[in-house]
């Protein structure tokens, strides 16, 4: 029952953050020198997709339950951390806080090698 609910989080998170990055993609294309949302946007909308995807696959037992989610929440933290730095410097003229981004962008990669154990780790419940 806890996973079918964290599941559930995950999903809503995924799609809240498929969302902000639409919204940044189309701010980067209307605002001047607004790279930097054009990169937050790209971490958003791929990362939403591999929660979707680490959710499905650990639902349907493909991946290892707990490691699965445990990625697909990193995702989730890395990713809002790495694209809110980003906007935050490109709208407030300062980071969320010093290395935000590097550490996201850190935790991001620690969360593709947990699924990749998720997937080699053998099946449990």
């Amino acid at each position: 029952m806890m996973e079918r609910r964290l599941f559930r989080i995950l999903t809503v998170l995924a799609a809240v953050m498929g969302a902000d990055g639409v919204m940044l993609a189309a701010a980067s294309a209307h605002q001047p020198d607004a790279t930097r949302l054009a990169s937050a946007s790209s971490m958003l909308l791929f990362h939403a997709l591999a929660i979707l995807a680490a959710v499905a696959l650990a639902e349907r037992g493909v991946i290892h339950v707990r490691i699965g989610i445990a990625a697909a929440s990193g995702f989730v933290i890395a990713s809002a951390m790495f694209a809110g730095d980003l906007t935050m410097r490109q709208y407030a003229g300062h980071g969320l806080f010093p290395f935000a981004a590097p550490t996201g962008g850190t935790l991001l990669i620690v969360s593709w090698l947990l699924l990749a154990v998720a997937a080699a780790w053998p099946k449990r419940g």
